[in-house]
């Protein structure tokens, strides 16, 4: 059958093994190329097209096949072989990811990359993109290397001042650092490293404290821009090729003026909120100079634009990190020499949690989420989108930390946001989206319903989720709760009570809005309940409203229809 393997990607390979065969050289090749990817399957006896033609009977040995494959790789590469195909004999090579750098014995080192024209091929590894594996793996940490051609003279003193002027500054510093020497604190901090008898500046210590020409000289990738964009107009240009210490209080500086506030009263007491949580954006700028792969020629990118604040770094996430898990996965990162660094200093959050204050600084105010959609292989991109406060939400946030004396926990707000946008959301969905564990789940989900801020409906399986009462009142949605607790022909009075109840009392539009009925059929469920003594009208014309009857101990008093 013709093209029944369907395309070439860039996990799947097709070698062909007619005439003379397939060199067993060609196919370790593709082996480690997949292997130095993503891992993926080969398929021997097929053809580019996809078309099966059959494997050479020197190759229909699935044991030996795989025998082979892990004596002429470094280290070896434990494939999987097996005999596929109906009529027609392939063999099917499955490779594992290699969780470090594999080559062929002779000393080729390969991967898969697509080509312009969308087509996969395998080609040689170089040394820079060797450094950027190994670190997304976690086995090298290229910030802590010395950089070769280095000194200590390359270190700008201003820099190593600004230095301990940050130390000194935050709170959350290692104010230990302040009481040692230039080369003690050097050290502490590995800015440097010994060497053959030598003290060598590594990328870390360059980074922070090397002076601007020393960095364009010796690590030319190192570098940043701030931009502003108005619709189509450029307002702001600017590009910094400084230790990331200035660079960082430069990029701030023109920032600020571009971040205006907002006034928001909570309680008596009036504050102005930026539109971008101050905080958050720090975060983000540090994690994307902290994490960015310094072995690949990119700039640290800050954009303001009508869309609001991007912050963008080259380098894709590590291993294991995705969109997905950001706020689950074990925090590690690209550079740890320079990160820890960054967090002794005060800059970096020191619990390596930098991730939740960017999603804490949107959720505190009730703005959307970071979007992290734009992140790659190449890069990590976040996007705070601009948004005012909702000033409901917030009030409800203040109210509950005063009641019970602590602030939410970011699940917890995860959580009232998840529901907020999907209105009624049952167990799985929210455990899901959210990466949570089960048991995590259930224990954030008891607390917000015991503190009122959540309901539940339903039982075992088929129980929801949605904002409890005091969130809707709060936000002047009541009729939109009543309808979220569920709508049912057979408990329209039951709801139509209960948002008698919410609100004192109701009108004809009141329930036409609620259960979506017209003029007649609101009219009609209202007459019913009077009908039946539970409630009685109030005024008349067009201002007729509706209120609960009260009831005694001896039944019902009140005015009967």
């Amino acid at each position: 059958m013709a093209h029944e393997y369907g395309k070439e990607t860039l996990s799947k390979e097709f070698k062909s093994d007619r005439d003379k065969g397939l060199p067993d050289s060609e196919l370790v090749e593709a082996v480690v190329a997949l292997a130095n990817t993503d891992g993926g399957c080969v398929y021997l006896g097929v053809e580019d097209d996809g078309t099966a033609t059959g494997v050479q009977r020197k190759h229909q040995d699935p044991v030996g096949l795989s025998a082979m494959i892990a004596n002429r790789t470094v280290p070896p590469i434990s494939v999987r072989a097996q005999l596929v195909g109906d009529g027609v004999t392939v063999i099917q090579v499955d490779v594992p990811k290699s969780h470090s750098v594999v080559s062929t014995k002779s000393g080729r080192i390969l991967r898969r990359m697509m080509k312009v024209d969308g087509t996969p091929e395998s080609v040689p590894m170089y040394p820079y993109e060797i450094a950027t594996r190994l670190s997304d793996l976690g086995k090298l940490d290229y910030s802590a290397q010395p950089v070769p051609g280095a000194t200590r003279e390359d270190f700008d003193p201003l820099e190593r001042d600004r230095l301990r002027k940050i130390i000194s500054t935050y709170r959350s510093s290692d104010r230990n650092l302040l009481e040692l020497s230039d080369e003690d604190l050097e050290k502490s901090l590995r800015l440097v490293v010994s060497a053959d008898g030598n003290v060598t500046p590594t990328l870390t210590g360059l980074l922070l404290i090397g002076s601007e020409e020393s960095l364009q000289r010796l690590v030319p990738t190192s570098e940043a821009a701030f931009q502003v964009l108005v619709g189509t107009d450029i307002k702001v240009n600017n590009t910094y090729r400084g230790p990331l210490l200035k660079t960082i209080e430069q990029i701030a500086e023109s920032f600020a003026p571009w971040n205006p506030g907002t006034e928001l009263t909570v309680g008596l007491f009036s504050s102005v909120v930026p539109e971008f949580d101050e905080r958050a954006f720090r975060e983000a700028l540090v994690n994307a100079f902290g994490h960015r792969d310094y072995s690949v020629l990119g700039r640290v990118r800050v954009l303001v634009d009508d869309a609001g604040l991007t912050i963008a770094n080259p380098g894709g996430f590590v291993e294991g990190i995705n969109v997905h898990n950001l706020l689950t996965a074990e925090p590690h990162g690209r550079n740890p020499c320079l990160m820890d660094a960054l967090k002794r200093t005060g800059l970096a959050e020191r619990t390596g949690r930098g991730i939740d204050r960017i999603f804490e600084g949107a959720l505190n105010y009730g703005r959307p989420l970071p979007d992290y959609s734009r992140s790659n292989g190449r890069g990590v991109s976040v996007l705070l989108p601009r948004s005012a406060p909702d000033e409901a939400f917030v009030e409800l946030l203040a109210e509950e930390r005063e009641r019970s004396g602590k602030s939410m926990s970011l699940d917890g707000l995860l959580i009232l946001d998840k529901l907020k946008r999907e209105r009624r959301c049952g167990f799985d969905a929210l455990s899901e989206s959210l990466d949570m564990s089960d048991q995590r789940l259930r224990t954030v989900l008891g607390q917000l319903t015991e503190s009122g801020l959540v309901e539940s409906s339903g039982t075992n399986a088929r129980r929801t989720y949605t904002l409890g009462a005091k969130v809707y009142r709060r936000s002047g949605k009541t009729v939109e709760y009543v309808r979220q607790s569920g709508i049912d022909r057979v408990r329209y009075p039951e709801l139509i009570m209960k948002l008698m109840r919410e609100q004192k009392s109701v009108s004809k539009n009141d329930v036409m809005e609620l259960l979506h009925l017209d003029e007649n059929q609101a009219y009609y469920q209202l007459r019913k309940l009077v009908g039946e003594g539970r409630a009685k009208k109030v005024g008349g014309g067009r201002n007729v409203r509706y209120e609960e009857m009260q009831r005694d101990d001896d039944g019902i008093s009140g005015e009967q229809f």
